[in-house]
């Protein structure tokens, strides 16, 4: 099952815990704080590798954590920073942040690399927080969280030829006669619900990749039927090869299905109309075929000067030969990507992706509850507050002065705050004191 689109929640490792370590060694007086730092936890990279062709890996592992770093050291030693995620992905495969819908990447080149969770810092060990004055601390920073968000992949199929055509035309057919996939073929509408991928070999070497798309109806420029799910994936084809039913089976008029199906991609997007463009006139072993053909190739030259139309039998093989070289030779006239007006700056071997830039220290809000209890709310005091470890004297004296320095306390008097008042943070309760 060919799947083009996945869910996945990725999270960069947290980094180690700083530690409280002291010098206690023979012949080494006055050893003083020797607290390690942490290590850094590891980020999630997204990086493409032109191996792989579907996300269904995806479908069986849905959560990507990077490792932790490690915790520091005695001695001052440093924790090692964690080994980074690789994740690898298809040629193709668009990124999109599931809460913000920001297209966060387009990742279409082998080796392209993205970090898509950055790995927290690792906290300070006590060594760190010596001064003049507190030449022991007993202070150390617990290791920060990684970044972690639910991220959407999309994958457009990159192939060098699209099939495209209503639905039972024989493009099926036609791809299991040339590759060696397997496609499910049925008389009956919409028999292709995914792209099918196949490798068509040419003489003397040469090859390319054959996608046959989910069928079109009319309208499906607006996401009737399979509708967007089909036209995606024709973006990123070099060229089109558009299979007509040349026997006219169940009523249907060949040049009308050529034009409806033209104008739902030139609907989509206009660059489509502009795409390298084969008719192919199939199913021509059955006897009314001939007939068509001469009434179709007449209005496509009459009405768009369009002269060549390649008549063949999927079934038979009546031409598929004679069809399989003319798209080689289409092909080494045709750039390897479609061309992309818009992007005029080459795409980067590396992306770091720029998360939103966080918040001033300063930026806080003081309400008051209905029990009388300060409420203090402010993004980066819960954050700094995760860090901390509260069971040290030190460190609660140390978030005190912070709090002051960042002008909370003088907040808190402003709101009518007076000795004794309890203020929250977070899930933390602390006295108000004018001692200061």
């Amino acid at each position: 099952m060919f799947v083009d689109t996945a869910k996945v929640f990725v999270k960069g490792g947290d980094g180690g815990d700083g530690i409280v370590s002291y010098r206690r060694e023979l012949y080494v007086p006055n050893g003083g704080p020797a607290g390690g730092d942490g290590g850094d936890g590891g980020d999630v990279i997204f990086r493409v590798d032109e191996g792989l062709r579907t996300l269904m890996d995806f479908r069986y592992q849905r959560h990507y954590k990077a490792p932790k770093g490690e915790r520091g050291q005695t001695k001052t030693r440093h924790g090692a920073n964690a080994e980074d995620m690789i994740v690898r992905v298809p040629p193709g495969t668009l990124l999109v942040d599931d809460d913000t819908k920001e297209v966060i990447a387009d990742m279409t080149r082998h080796g392209q690399e993205i970090v898509i969770a950055k790995g927290g810092k690792g906290g300070r060990g006590n060594a760190r927080f010596a001064t003049a004055n507190n030449p022991a601390p007993d202070i150390a920073e617990k290791g920060e969280e990684g970044q972690e968000r639910y991220v959407l992949l999309e994958l457009k199929v990159m192939a060098d030829v699209g099939l495209v055509g209503f639905p039972s035309v024989g493009k099926s057919t036609l791809l299991s006669m040339v590759s060696a996939a397997q496609p499910k073929i049925g008389a009956y509408h919409f028999t292709t619900l995914t792209p099918n991928l196949g490798v068509v070999d040419v003489e003397d070497g040469l090859s390319f990749v054959m996608a046959d798309l989910p069928g079109l109806i009319e309208g499906a420029h607006t996401g009737i039927g399979l509708g967007h799910e089909f036209l995606r994936h024709v973006e990123r084809t070099r060229i089109i090869v558009h299979v007509v039913d040349m026997s006219g089976s169940e009523g249907r008029d060949p040049y009308d299905d050529w034009l409806k199906i033209n104008d739902e991609l030139k609907l989509y997007n206009a660059k489509l109309e502009r795409r390298p463009q084969l008719v192919v006139a199939n199913k021509m072993d059955i006897p009314e075929a001939a007939e068509h053909l001469e009434e179709f190739k007449r209005k496509l030259e009459e009405n768009h000067g369009i002269t060549e139309v390649i008549p063949i039998s999927a079934a038979s093989r009546q031409g598929v030969r004679e069809l399989i070289f003319r798209i080689a030779g289409l092909l080494a006239a045709v750039p390897e990507e479609p061309l992309e007006e818009e992007d005029e700056n080459p795409v980067q071997e590396r992306v770091v992706y720029t998360f939103a830039k966080q918040k001033d220290p300063k930026d806080f809000a003081i309400h008051q509850d209905e029990d009388g209890v300060f409420v203090v709310e402010s993004e980066n005091i819960e954050k700094m507050m995760r860090r901390l470890n509260f069971a040290s004297d030190d460190t609660v004296l140390r978030f005190a002065r912070t709090l002051r320095k960042m002008g909370v306390d003088q907040a808190l008097r402003d709101r009518g705050a007076k000795d004794g008042d309890t203020v929250r943070i977070n899930e933390f309760e602390f006295e108000f004191s004018e001692k200061g």
